[in-house]
C-alpha cells in the first residue's frame, strides 16, 4: 500500500512511482532505466524537481525504499479511526482524491511525508549510501552539555542536509502557486521537516579508569521515528482551520480566538468529509467491510466505525500461542492452539 502528497504518491511495486502534483501526474519512476531518462520522462514535475531528480539518483533511490516506513507509520497512527491512512489500490494516485482536499488528513500526510524524506535521507547518509553527504562536519572539538564537556566523535547524523534537500525538492511545486493551498502545503512540509530535527538525541560513551566519565565522546543520533509519528498525531488532533489573509501572503484562524498557529503547528482550510462512504472525489473508501469493536466506545466502535450503518458478525478460528512453559535456560515453549473469536465488520452502504 502506498501514498503521499501534491504531491506525493508512491507505487512500491516493479517500478516506485511518486505524484507531484495536484491533480493525477505521476513523478517518479526507478527501475530498471537509468534516472536521467525516467524523471526526463515523468510528467508533473517542475523545472528545480526535474533537476534534482536527475542530479540526485541516490537520494531517489534511498527516498523510493523508505516510503513503504512512512505509509506504515500513517497507518499505524489512524488504524481506528474511519480515515486510516487508506489507499486506492487501483487508482494511479493511491490517495485518491483525498489531497485534492486541504483537510485536515491531508495536512497530516504531508508533515508525515516531509518528515519521512527527512528521517529516510539522514539515514542514508550516516550509512555512507549517498555521495553527497556523510556524517554531519559541523561536529568537531570539544562541546558541554547539562553533564559537562564532551568531545565530539563518533558519526553525527547530518540531519540538516536531508532538511535542506527535502525542502528544495518539496517545496519546488508548492513555490510555483501563489493561493491559500500552496501556503498551506508549504507549511505543513515545513512543519514535518521540523519534526524529525526536534527528536535528535545526544548519545555518549565514556572513557576513563575503571569505566569513569572523566571523558565522554558524544554524537546526535535521530529518534526512532514512532516518535515522530506520535508527535505529528498530536499536531493533527490540535490542527488549526485557517483563511487566507486579505494581503494574500499568508493565513490566519478562522477563529480569532485561538492564536495564529505556530511554525511547529498543522494547518487545514476544508472540512474533511466524514469517510462513512466510497466517495472518489473526496478520497473517501468508507468504512464498509472494517473490522471494529463491539465493546469500546472509542472512534474504533462499531457505533463510530460503522457510521450507524450496523454490522455484521462472523465466528472464525485464530491460531494462538498457548500452554508456554519456560525451560532452563533459557527458552519458552509453547504449543499452538485454535480458539474460536466474534469478529465484527462494518457493514456497506446500503
Amino acid at each position: 500500500m502506498n501514498f503521499l502528497p501534491s504531491g506525493i504518491c508512491f507505487y512500491l511495486s516493479v517500478a516506485t512511482c511518486w505524484l507531484t502534483s495536484r491533480v493525477d501526474s505521476s513523478w517518479w519512476y526507478m527501475g530498471t532505466l537509468g534516472s536521467q531518462v525516467m524523471c526526463d520522462n515523468i510528467p508533473g514535475l517542475v523545472n528545480k524537481q526535474r533537476q534534482l531528480c536527475r542530479q540526485h539518483p541516490k537520494a531517489m533511490q534511498a527516498i523510493g525504499a523508505g516510503i513503504k516506513d512512512w505509509i506504515s507509520e500513517c497507518q499505524h497512527q489512524f488504524r481506528s479511526h474511519r480515515w486510516n491512512c487508506n489507499t486506492m489500490a487501483r487508482d494511479h494516485n493511491v490517495f485518491g482524491k483525498l489531497l485534492l482536499r486541504s483537510s485536515r488528513e491531508a495536512a497530516f500526510v504531508y508533515a508525515i511525508s516531509s518528515a519521512g524524506m527527512v528521517h529516510t535521507l539522514t539515514q542514508a547518509c550516516s550509512q555512507g549510501e549517498l555521495d553527497t553527504c556523510s556524517c554531519d562536519p559541523g561536529k568537531k572539538g570539544f562541546s558541554h552539555d547539562s553533564k559537562g564537556p564532551f568531545d565530539w566523535g563518533g558519526c553525527s547524523d547530518h540531519v540538516d542536509h536531508a532538511i535542506k534537500f527535502t525542502q528544495s525538492f518539496l517545496d519546488a511545486k508548492e513555490r510555483k502557486e501563489r493561493d491559500v493551498r500552496a501556503l498551506v502545503n508549504l507549511h505543513n512540509n515545513r512543519a514535518g521537516r521540523k519534526a524529525v530535527k526536534r527528536f535528535m538525541n545526544l548519545e555518549c560513551k565514556c572513557h576513563g579508569v575503571s569505566g569513569s566519565c572523566s571523558v565522554r565522546t558524544c554524537w546526535l543520533a535521530m529518534g526512532d521515528f514512532r516518535q515522530t509519528g506520535d508527535y505529528l498525531r498530536r499536531k493533527y488532533n490540535a490542527a488549526t482551520q485557517v483563511v487566507m489573509n486579505r494581503y494574500g501572503t499568508g493565513f490566519t484562524s478562522v477563529y480569532r480566538k485561538f492564536k495564529k498557529p505556530s511554525k511547529n503547528d498543522l494547518v487545514y482550510f476544508e472540512d474533511s468529509p466524514d469517510y462513512c462512504i466510497w466517495d472518489h472525489e473526496s478520497g473517501s473508501v468508507g468504512t464498509g467491510g472494517r473490522a471494529c469493536n463491539r465493546t469500546s466506545r472509542g472512534a474504533d466502535s462499531c457505533e463510530v466505525m460503522c457510521c450507524g450503518r450496523g454490522y455484521d458478525t462472523s465466528r472464525v478460528s485464530r491460531a494462538t500461542k498457548c500452554e508456554c512453559k519456560f525451560h532452563w535456560c533459557c527458552a519458552v515453549h509453547c504449543r499452538d492452539c485454535q480458539e474460536e473469536v466474534d469478529v465484527h465488520t462494518c457493514k456497506t452502504q446500503s
